[in-house]
């Protein structure tokens, strides 16, 4: 289906922008997109994914808004203190841009209803606070054959990637899992929560915009993509850095039996 008038006006810094344009704008609006927390990542990820008019956006959290969340998640605001997230983000994109549909699921994504969720969508960005969660979804996305965007914050630092080990890449080798890049979660009590060590605000912008930034990538076709290689920001010395990484043939996902 043809862009309407109304977004062709709306979209027309996309369409007149090389790598993107008319075709580009298509695939966002064709896409389904789900988003796993709509807090501190989630929050800018869900407004640029809007605006850039991708066509349906799911938003999966099981938590309501605190007053506490507002110093980062600036999809919410102090009216929308109790109520759930999916819920106040969905207010929050409609007006925005009507053109996108949103489907709220508020749950936790566990093991159980991982795969029946993600199944549904194109790709899946993901923002959440705890390592369970991301094993979880990422080995649901394997399964399910789904691109997976995943970023994290600490207190002054950040990481995203892209993770396709459905496929292989150009050489004929596996591409890395995300059990390659963190074999094991780290030692209980090793990595405190936001809530004991606290996180600067702006840093999630940043880090949930590049979440943004790297689905619409993942959708249109430009550039090179983040499979493989891991973005390191450090906000103490305002530093990026891309690491690489591998398949690892001994990991418990996709590895070689012993």
């Amino acid at each position: 289906m043809a862009l309407s008038s109304e977004e062709i006006e709306r979209y027309a810094r996309h369409i007149v922008l090389q790598g993107v344009g008319g075709p580009g704008q298509q695939k966002l609006r064709a896409a389904r997109v789900l988003v796993i927390g709509a807090g501190g990542l989630g929050s800018p990820a869900l407004q640029y994914l809007a605006a850039a008019g991708v066509g349906t956006l799911g938003i999966i959290d099981d938590d309501e808004v605190a007053l506490s969340n507002l110093q980062r998640q600036v999809l919410h605001g102090t009216e929308d203190v109790g109520v759930a997230k999916v819920d106040s983000a969905a207010r929050a994109i409609a007006r925005l841009n009507p053109h996108v549909a949103v489907v709220t699921h508020c749950m936790r994504i566990d093991a159980t209803n991982a795969r029946e969720i993600i199944r549904g969508y194109d790709v899946v960005a993901e923002g959440s606070d705890n390592f369970d969660t991301r094993y979880v979804v990422s080995d649901a996305c394997f399964h399910e054959g789904k691109p997976l965007v995943t970023a994290a914050v600490g207190a002054f630092d950040a990481s995203l990637t892209t993770l396709r080990p459905f496929e292989t890449n150009a050489a004929g080798d596996r591409n890395p899992t995300y059990r390659c890049l963190f074999p094991e979660p780290p030692p209980a009590g090793t990595v405190p929560a936001c809530a004991q060590a606290g996180v600067l605000g702006a840093l999630t912008g940043v880090a949930g915009s590049m979440l943004a930034l790297e689905v619409l990538r993942e959708i249109v076709g430009f550039g090179e993509s983040m499979v493989g290689r891991i973005l390191l920001v450090d906000t103490l010395n305002m530093r990026f850095e891309t690491v690489r990484y591998r398949w690892d043939p001994q990991n418990v996902l996709n590895g070689r039996p012993k």
